[in-house]
């Protein structure tokens, strides 16, 4: 290679690494973090909306929210800390993952984003907060890693550049079992509570209710259609509701028994007894009075026979509602003590 080629080779990738585009873990260190956040109020960014099903250009279930300069994760699913590494998310600032409960799509990156925000610069462990069980995927995960952070800190941490491994490890925090919702966080002007939802037989799960100086969101993780969500959703600025078309899933059953595969397709049927239908969110928003719905954890979206429409019909026929169907990237910013809501998009 000349150079002039050379000089020109190394000068775009110290541009992907300074936009964060590159994903190695020696490539996300304070190069490629975002400043912490000088904006006020609740921000929420989808990384992650796809159900478990390999969708292009969709990761697994994961939302950001970033409360002051204060970074949190409901739900790590498989690809969304590339998104966020990629996003240039100020993941060094993160205090607490919340898990809504533990099926793979939802916790299957949870060791990575752990120890990328570490190396980042995290100076604290990462507190995990989820159900029953919670504590041994903390400990599993953090035995996966150990050697990692052991090479890591050998390897790295010299002069002022510091990876205490005691920093880098997850530290579980239960939900307490048996209240409908109950307050498992609260520091630094915001309110996390946890509410329990009906996803039998995976129990107990949790959606998570955020709220910070005057502005509120829920997500709801993974429901059947379950009313006392919507009690506890009151009033919230946004609601994130997980849905799954149920006409769209007995096609892809009937699909996949006339392809001879009758396992998957009774693994397929098997999941609209705890799943939420876009109409049956629908029904929920309008119950709490939310001011927005965002349909995210898109089971379907992506599929070859997917449709946006097809997907949405009905949602509209119990009346007014302010809704939307999110993707990969979508922003949702709630300046503090304002009714504001602004949707963005960041590049994909």
């Amino acid at each position: 290679m000349g150079q002039r080629n050379f000089a020109t080779a190394a000068a775009l990738v110290l541009g992907l690494l300074s936009a964060g585009l590159a994903t190695p873990a020696l490539a996300q260190g304070p190069m490629a973090a975002a400043p912490a956040a000088t904006y006020d109020g609740l921000k929420v960014t989808l990384c992650g909306t796809s159900g478990p099903l390999p969708i292009r250009d969709r990761a697994k279930a994961c939302v950001a929210i970033q409360a002051g300069s204060d970074f949190y994760l409901v739900d790590v699913g498989p690809e969304s800390t590339e998104n966020l590494q990629a996003w240039r998310m100020p993941i060094a600032e993160a205090k607490a993952v919340f898990l809504t409960h533990l099926h793979s799509d939802h916790i299957g990156e949870v060791g990575e984003f752990n120890m990328q925000s570490w190396v980042a610069g995290r100076p604290q462990p990462l507190i995990l907060v989820g159900p029953t069980g919670t504590d041994h995927v903390a400990a599993g995960f953090n035995e996966a890693y150990s050697q990692d952070h052991i090479f890591r800190n050998a390897h790295h941490e010299h002069g002022e550049v510091k990876l205490p491994i005691a920093a880098g490890l997850l530290k579980p925090q239960i939900v307490p079992t048996g209240p409908a919702t109950s307050v498992v966080w609260k520091k630094d002007g915001l309110t996390v509570t946890a509410i329990a939802v009906h996803h039998d037989p995976v129990k107990p799960a949790y959606a998570y209710r955020f709220d910070y100086k005057g502005r509120s969101v829920v997500v709801s993780g993974d429901t059947a259609k379950w009313p006392p969500l919507a009690t506890a959703s009151k009033g919230a600025d946004v609601l994130l509701h997980e849905a799954q078309n149920a006409q769209m899933t007995g096609m892809m059953v009937q699909g996949l028994k006339a392809m001879g595969n009758a396992r998957m397709a009774s693994v397929m049927a098997d999941t609209v007894s705890y799943h939420t239908t876009p109409v049956e969110a629908a029904d929920i928003a309008r119950a709490a009075g939310v001011k927005r719905l965002v349909l995210y954890h898109l089971t379907q979206a992506g599929l070859p026979f997917y449709n946006p429409e097809t997907f949405t019909k009905g949602m509209n026929d119990g009346g007014p509602l302010d809704w939307r169907l999110s993707k990969d990237g979508m922003t949702i910013e709630l300046p503090a003590m304002s009714p504001d809501i602004k949707f963005g998009q960041l590049p994909g």
